[in-house]
């Protein structure tokens, strides 16, 4: 052993070949952390000292080789002046370049995850061998950021400019097979055969077979293209990925940018491109609003296990209702490996419900996501039935029917006396209080919400709701229900709404006043896509379900009269009245129509405008800047009032819990977080502007408090 640190240790064989060991203490995971940097730098100066050296093996002693920077730790480094970051990053560079240096040919053993410095790393070694199983990418532009460890600059000089595009602006983590078309690995092998393999490579180059010389010196070069290539290149890239991308996300296209100027360079110089981008980047607000996203996915991860980490696990699920809900429900928890049986008294519902599951199944196999055996196998852990003959055996139901709470009650008291004294009850209720729908329980304290998006396969949100008489034991054992079914679960307390539609519902209602004063839904839409949002008003609406919104804006009336209750008729409504659901019957504010693939295509129909002409009361002239004010106030205030009466537990939570489950726009980092960016001042100014508006557009008394204090919701 020539190194032995606490991430990093070095041993040579007899051969003069050294094997590097990634393998951090007291952690699951190899990660780069200032220790593990350290290490690395101290491996590779002992490396670099030593005489008649043949090889260098990287490998891991973790199932994972290294699954990138510790973004805790490196969000510090953001908050530094521009020099001690560069220098911060040089640092790192200094580390890869002295490996891409080293006397001897080095190839990175790929067991498992390599991403961000991971893949970087592995980039700075002359080759490559991947485990067939292991996943390989650059995933820095999802926080924001692009690769800063040298990644923009080998990878476009390895696999070409375009296929390093793709690579870096997508985000995805690549597989072997990919991995290896692409250029990016040089072999793949069982992740039992990798380290042998890796060493392997070495003895080729030593008996002549491959020159690593050759390849450093052409990896090593500017690439040269003529003018006419470098632009259908770069023209071509930037029209596919700034489509996709959007205005609000400028890392992918930075890094277009960056990886253009950079194949020109030499290495050195390239790098320094990479630095100074780097730092515009890192600096910039949607950096800020992603990685801190990311802390806060972390976060209510972490909070999930903790309630969970007790609870005995759901062997027998159950789901009430079928339909295109119930379906959904059933075909996550068998597509994850809990066996669900799905009940509902009527056998056109249950047909339904297979359906919608077997249509999913369908998918994934076409995809190439799952074979056709693993698909039916799936699909046979669905059991229809129309009576309760098999609830004796179930862990927890999931009730899903109609969203009435007389119904809802009955079904449930029913559905009581069918289960195990210990099982689990919960009700996929979007508003109804779940406190009122335990009142007629025997027993209150194994009942609790847990409300799944539609979606339900899509939406990655579930909110468990906590209810008076709800036991810390329930709410354990359907948070790791949410959990085993792979979604992201949020504890909240119960009120009208919960979180979600709480906060959705003066957003809507914000959109309602404003159609009330003669704006065009349309150009609302267009305003907040714009902005942002994935779909406007109108059309979130419409997929949501006017008859739903109709009845959940009562609940809400009723919950909270003071500033959800309205007066007079208003879009909603007339289009209830009007029997124009949606999308479920083909017509609600747009129109629909299937297209190619059978999916519902939005179409305006002038018509429209005369049905909703009798809620026009008034006439006002709206400009973006007042479209986008009058639709997120009521909505940040409404989060604030969560936070502070405890429905929900952190401000992390709130902020995840709408971008998780209403599609909040990324980019502005949650709502709250959102609150901080602007300024609390600055946002109740705004607010004041519109308070001719009613209670909706309130700031709180502890709002204007910190605002005056100059306090932030994440305390920075």
């Amino acid at each position: 052993m020539i190194f032995e640190g606490q991430a990093v240790k070095v041993a040579v064989d007899n051969a003069g070949v050294a094997t590097v060991t990634l393998d951090l203490v007291g952690e699951s995971v190899n990660k780069f952390n200032s220790l593990t940097l350290n290490d690395l730098a101290k491996a590779v100066d002992a490396l670099k000292h030593l005489d008649d050296l043949k090889g260098v093996v990287f490998v891991s002693a973790k199932d994972v080789f290294v699954v990138g920077a510790d973004i805790t730790e490196f969000t510090s480094w953001f908050k530094m002046d521009d020099e001690d970051l560069a220098d911060k990053l040089r640092d790192a560079h200094n580390i890869f370049n002295d490996i891409s240096n080293l006397p001897c040919p080095t190839v990175a053993a790929i067991n498992g995850i390599a991403l961000g410095g991971g893949m970087e790393l592995c980039l700075a070694c002359d080759y490559r061998v991947m485990a067939d199983s292991a996943k390989i990418g650059l995933p820095e532009t999802q926080l924001g950021i692009y690769p800063g460890w040298g990644g923009s600059v080998r990878l476009p000089r390895l696999i070409g400019p375009d296929n390093a595009c793709e690579w870096i602006c997508g985000g995805a983590q690549k597989r072997s097979a990919d991995a290896l078309k692409d250029g990016a690995v040089d072999a793949v092998v069982p992740v039992a055969k990798v380290n042998d393999s890796a060493r392997h490579l070495i003895q080729q180059v030593l008996d002549g077979k491959l020159d690593y010389h050759a390849r450093r010196d052409e990896l090593r070069a500017p690439m040269v293209f003529s003018p006419i290539e470098k632009m259908m290149i770069f023209e071509s890239v930037r029209g596919v990925v700034g489509a996709k991308a959007g205005k609000h996300y400028p890392a992918p296209m930075a890094a277009i940018k960056t990886v253009e100027k950079g194949i020109s360079q030499e290495m050195s110089k390239a790098l320094e491109t990479e630095i100074q981008g780097f730092i515009k980047l890192a600096k910039g607000p949607v950096a800020k609003s992603l990685v801190n996203l990311f802390l806060n996915d972390q976060q209510i991860k972490k909070t999930a296990s903790k309630y969970a980490k007790n609870a005995t696990p759901v062997k027998q699920a159950a789901v009430l209702g079928a339909g295109i809900m119930g379906g959904g429900v059933a075909y996550q928890s068998s597509s994850k490996g809990t066996p669900i049986i799905m009940k509902d008294i009527r056998t056109e519902a249950l047909e339904l419900g297979l359906n919608e599951a077997n249509k999913l199944f369908n998918g994934q196999v076409e995809r190439g996501r799952l074979t056709t055996e693993k698909a039916l196998k799936a699909m046979s852990a669905i059991i229809p039935a129309l009576t309760y003959g098999e609830f004796e055996h179930v862990d927890l139901v999931v009730e899903a029917v109609v969203e009435n709470v007389k119904i809802k009650k009955s079904v449930l008291a029913e559905v009581e006396t069918k289960i195990a004294d210990d099982a689990i009850l919960t009700s996929n209720t979007s508003t109804i209080s779940i406190t009122e729908l335990a009142k007629d329980l025997k027993r209150p304290e194994n009942f609790c919400g847990m409300h799944f998006f539609n979606p339900v396969h899509r939406m990655p949100l579930v909110e468990v709701i906590r209810g008076e008489k709800t036991s810390d034991a329930a709410i354990a054992k359907t948070v790791a229900y949410a959990q085993a079914m792979g979604k992201t679960p949020v504890v909240v307390n119960d009120c009208p709404g919960f979180l979600v539609n709480r906060v959705l519902f003066p957003y809507f209602a914000g959109f309602s006043l404003m159609m009330q004063e003669g704006a065009d839904f349309q150009v609302v839409d267009k305003t907040m896509e714009k902005f942002g949002w994935p779909m406007g008003p109108a059309y979130l609406l419409d997929v949501v379900g006017v008859d739903t919104a109709f009845h959940a804006d009562q609940v809400m009336a009723e919950g909270f009269p003071d500033r959800m209750k309205h007066e007079g008729t208003n879009a909603v409504d007339r289009l209830f009245e009007l029997e124009r659901f949606g999308q479920k019957n083909g017509k609600g504010f747009y129109t629909y129509e299937p297209d190619r693939k059978g999916k519902p295509k939005k179409i305006f129909n002038e018509e429209i405008n005369t049905l909703l002409a009798p809620v026009v009361t008034s006439q006002s002239e709206l400009t973006e800047e007042d479209i986008i004010a009058r639709m997120m106030i009521p909505l940040c205030v409404e989060t604030v009032r969560c936070v502070e009466e405890n429905i929900v537990a952190s401000a992390a939570e709130a902020d995840m819990g709408l971008i998780y489950g209403i599609g909040f726009p990324p980019y502005l980092g949650g709502a709250l977080h959102y609150l901080d960016q602007m300024g609390l001042q600055a946002f109740c100014d705004l607010a004041d502007k519109y308070s001719h508006l009613g209670k909706l557009y309130e700031p709180t008394a502890k709002m204007r408090e910190m605002a005056k204090n100059n306090e932030t919701y994440y305390g920075v």
